[in-house]
């Protein structure tokens, strides 16, 4: 494989943050074709010691000299101007270039891209695709914002022209890509702290569909405004889909199962064309599965091979993901940490049979917690107790923007009966001492927070 960057493969290409759940996937490529690979990240890990064992050459901690003979050096958004291997790029002449562009590179060269954007949902969307285009032969390269057992991981190389990723909007990134598909699963709130507002928001992501060429195709919820708005601006083929009957493909007769997953007959044009059984619960899957479905519509996948994909598709790791029961207690851990997602992820819970629901949220960033502070007030109604952990910062410092007690202290004046701890062994001991059989135990956040459950399972 070669990339109109690359003039040969003895050219060596760095990552700064080669551990992160994109980055890595990216440096797998790359290792596959046979380019050299070195990187950097703040810590080891599984992914890293796979990538390691693949031929990268990887370094603990950022620091200039681990800069040695690279031509091109690759960085994420979140990486900070001051970082000393980008400095030290800099001070060397050395070519840069961000994750978003440097995805944007390999997707041209492969014709059948599919980029599966929104505010949420994006990993489990991109894992039904990753099963049901395996299960119809397309043999697709894969860079998915999880772990998924099917793939081994967060990434599979193929040997066609079909590619799957995720678009993600943080910081306009996904206006980088070149997609053939372009879905988007919804627009709402977030990354308020590279956006003005809802409308720059969704002002973006029709920037995003412009980028599909004529014969490409946008798909699209239609009962979202925002999306639905989208569609009927699109230069390119469109296909939507929803539970209203106005959409081109719709869902009807859901019925669910003692663990939530649902069984729908599946509609195109008000005509039945299958009926799925999903193994991964709540009714905002169904909609992630129609989604799924206009895909193989465009790519002539059979029938049977959805039905395949879709039956076998557990989801990703930390996607209302099953971590294990201990004395009558079910542990599920999800990666939700807007508001919206975490309605829906308690939401899906009330579908399991069980006693009460204790909520384990682990916020992540201080300016998504402030931006969305009032919704954030709003959005554990439906658990029974909501123990709330210090702010994950991530690529943030902490500036005394907001608080975690400040989010407990709103949260309690809505009478939601709410704790706030400040570690994991706190949240870990204040659990144990309220648990019974028959409860479930949520760990939510898209910080550390399932360490907390991991522990409960250890004891």
């Amino acid at each position: 494989m070669s990339f109109d960057f690359i003039k040969d493969k003895d050219k060596k290409i760095h990552f700064i943050g080669i551990g992160g759940i994109s980055m890595s996937g990216l440096a797998a490529v790359l290792l596959n074709s046979g380019f050299k690979v070195s990187g950097s990240d703040f810590k080891n890990s599984p992914i890293i010691e796979k990538l390691k064992a693949s031929g990268a050459e990887v370094y603990i901690g950022h620091k200039r000299e681990n800069i040695k003979n690279v031509d091109l050096v690759v960085y994420t958004a979140a990486i900070p101007s001051d970082n000393a291997e980008l400095l030290e790029a800099k001070d060397k002449n050395i070519s840069l270039m961000d994750r978003a562009e440097f995805l944007g590179q390999i997707m041209k060269v492969h014709k059948y891209n599919v980029a599966v954007t929104g505010t949420h949902g994006k990993t489990t969307c991109t894992s039904m695709l990753s099963h049901v285009t395996l299960a119809g032969n397309l043999d697709p390269t894969i860079l998915i914002g999880g772990e998924l057992d099917a793939i081994g991981g967060n990434f599979r190389i193929g040997n066609s022209e079909y590619f799957l990723t995720e678009a993600c909007e943080y910081k306009r990134s996904f206006l980088k890509f070149f997609p053939y598909v372009g879905i988007i699963l919804n627009i709402d709130a977030d990354h308020l702290d590279c956006y003005k507002d809802i409308d720059d928001i969704a002002d973006t992501f029709l920037q995003f569909s412009k980028l599909i060429p004529k014969d490409g195709y946008l798909i699209g919820y239609e009962d979202d405004f925002r999306v639905k708005k989208i569609l009927s601006k699109a230069d390119c083929n469109t296909l939507s889909y929803g539970f209203d009957e106005t959409a081109d493909v719709t869902a009807k007769n859901i019925i669910f199962n003692k663990n939530g997953c649902a069984t729908f007959d599946v509609y195109n044009h008000n005509k039945k064309i299958l009926t799925l059984t999903l193994n991964v619960p709540g009714k905002h899957n169904v909609l992630n599965a129609l989604a799924t479905v206009c895909v193989s519509i465009i790519f002539n996948i059979s029938d049977e091979s959805i039905i395949k994909g879709l039956s076998n598709c557990k989801g990703a790791h930390k996607r209302f993901e099953y971590k294990g029961e201990l004395n009558g207690v079910t542990i599920i851990d999800d990666y939700a940490h807007h508001p919206t997602e975490i309605k829906a992820t308690l939401s899906t819970a009330k579908q399991i049979k069980h006693n009460k629901t204790y909520c384990i949220f682990q916020p992540h960033t201080y300016t998504r917690t402030k931006s969305l502070f009032n919704e954030f007030t709003e959005c554990f109604n439906d658990a029974d107790e909501l123990i709330l952990m210090d702010i994950y910062a991530a690529r943030e410092k902490n500036t005394g923007l907001v608080s975690s007690d400040e989010l407990g202290d709103a949260i309690r004046s809505k009478d939601v009966k709410c704790t706030n701890v400040h570690s994991h062994d706190e949240a870990l001991a204040y659990v144990k001492s309220k648990l019974k059989a028959g409860d479930l135990l949520l760990t939510v956040g898209a910080g550390d927070v399932v360490i907390v459950g991991e522990k409960f399972l250890e004891a």
